[in-house]
């Protein structure tokens, strides 16, 4: 084991959802790894290195106490206004102990813009509540002194588990239609790439914002459309949903925090890895 590697101590939050599960996967053989969970689990309640955790109801600094995390990763999902007071909780706590937060936040940060993709530096403006409350923390987080914290934009994140895999394929099992938006231009990632590129940032002591997404853009109807031939459905049954006249862009692009080139994706890349 690389000595470099094994020195720090990782609290994953939310590290029984769909993103925290696999980054645990990932860094779990080369760090001192532990997570929460939210629902009761017998599986995770006999591995000490799990705590459950509730932000409606719980104490997130009982776990901080017990942990004493060097690095903690934020992929909480739940009620927003809860999530932005844990986070406060969170900014206090990473300044005081001179640690560091990997935050997970979205491209949705710029959703009001959309005559264009986004990059690192480009300011957040968003219309959506998920926008809103992700730029809350965001902003929260930038007050921290830089070398603290990482903030890692995702879009569309895919993966042979991921819930938009399942959801497309459990509406084709019901012949539901398949909502796609032909004037939508976004980039894409997986859940593979982003945890690795997560695992990359750590080990390298990278902080600021990053896009961790592909580096072209895909029309939202045919990269679904490609994505069921990927996965070898026929006859799939497609609702062509318009909320503009216009193409409009969801895409957060890497330019100025480039990771290596090996770490780098193209879109083509998620439709080779979900071939059947």
């Amino acid at each position: 084991m690389d000595k470099k590697e094994s020195k720090h101590r990782i609290l994953i939050l939310g590290a029984n959802g769909f993103l925290g599960n696999v980054l645990y996967r990932e860094l779990c053989s080369y760090f001192k790894t532990f997570g929460t969970y939210r629902t009761s689990n017998t599986q995770l309640e006999k591995n000490n290195h799990f705590f459950q955790y509730n932000i409606e109801e719980d104490d997130i600094y009982e776990i901080l106490d017990i942990v004493k995390p060097t690095i903690i990763i934020s992929a909480l999902r739940g009620d927003f206004s809860k999530q932005v007071m844990v986070h406060q909780h969170l900014t206090e706590y990473v300044f005081a102990s001179n640690i560091k937060l990997l935050f997970l936040s979205s491209a949705n940060v710029f959703d009001a813009y959309s005559k264009y993709p986004s990059y690192e530096t480009d300011k957040t403006y968003s219309n959506s509540i998920y926008g809103h409350f992700k730029i809350k923390i965001e902003n929260m987080l930038l007050r921290l002194p830089k070398n603290q914290v990482a903030i890692l934009r995702l879009p569309m994140v895919f993966g042979s588990k991921s819930p938009r895999i399942q959801e497309i394929i459990q509406q084709v099992k019901n012949k539901e239609p398949i909502e796609v938006f032909p004037n939508l231009i976004m980039n894409v990632t997986t859940d593979t790439k982003v945890t690795q590129q997560i695992h990359y940032i750590i080990n390298r002591n990278k902080s600021g914002i990053f896009h961790l997404g592909s580096s072209d853009l895909v029309h939202h109807d045919d990269f679904f459309k490609d994505i069921i031939k990927s996965l070898g459905i026929t006859n799939p049954i497609f609702k062509q949903v318009y909320t503009t006249n216009n193409e409009r862009y969801l895409a957060v692009l890497p330019k100025y925090n480039l990771l290596p080139k090996n770490l780098q994706l193209i879109s083509q890349e998620i439709l080779t890895e979900l071939e059947i």
